[in-house]
């Protein structure tokens, strides 16, 4: 049986594929993309996953920058 958060992330990531096949019209099937272009998607993605948590560590820190 699966936990609670596993069943959440699952959850999550089926709302996120929805989303994306509204705003694309497709899946990650798709075959017009290389490598690289995927690996490009990722990194922009984490540089923003940084973005959020260094403003998430800067208002609980209370720092203004």
């Amino acid at each position: 049986m699966d936990s609670n958060v596993l069943a959440e992330v699952i959850n999550d990531m089926r709302k996120r594929e929805e989303k994306g096949k509204k705003e694309y019209g497709t899946t990650l099937d798709r075959k017009d993309l290389s490598d690289t272009d995927w690996m490009d998607y990722a990194y922009e993605e984490a540089l923003d996953l940084s973005l959020y948590l260094k403003k998430i560590i800067l208002n609980r820190n209370d720092k203004v920058y």
